[in-house]
């Protein structure tokens, strides 16, 4: 079996049972800690609730989607020893790892914050990252930058 996990594999991943998202579903198993989904999904659900009050013109699950979308990179830098030296070399990311940087991204960005209940900080970071702010996208800048201040290493890139 190893190091992989049921709840990760996409055969295995059920819809989220308010909006039958695939994505809200892997997001909520990815801010569960120890087990406790229930939580993890009072946190998710009760964030979506105060997304919808505060952005009247679009429905919660579509912030929701904009705001990994946004956070998403497209470039990242990786390690690569070329004789004797490493050197950091941009490379493009590919479609699941996107997915899994943005959603993790956007929940450390939510976890690092203090002095609000879980769910207001993660609808805070979620509109935030759907109007291209918030400390999620920081760190999507940050590693394009990082990427583009290596580009002269990007020939190493094979």
């Amino acid at each position: 079996m190893g190091a992989k996990s049921f709840t990760a594999a996409p055969e295995t991943l059920k819809p989220d049972p308010v909006f039958g998202s695939l994505l809200l579903s892997k997001f909520t198993n990815c801010m569960m800690y120890s087990g406790k989904k229930a939580t993890a999904q009072r946190v998710v659900y009760g964030a979506l609730k105060i997304v919808e009050q505060r952005v009247k013109d679009a429905k919660p699950i579509d912030v929701f989607e904009a705001a990994l979308n946004n956070v998403k990179p497209m470039i990242e830098v990786r390690s690569r020893r070329v004789g004797g030296a490493n050197y950091q070399v941009p490379m493009a990311v590919g479609r699941k790892r996107q997915q899994s940087l943005a959603i993790r991204w956007v929940i450390e960005a939510s976890r690092a914050k203090s002095g609000k209940p879980m769910h207001e900080r993660l609808a805070d970071e979620l509109i935030a990252a759907a109007r291209k702010e918030g400390a999620a996208m920081t760190t999507r800048e940050n590693v394009h930058k990082m990427a583009d201040a290596n580009k002269a290493f990007a020939h190493f890139a094979w």
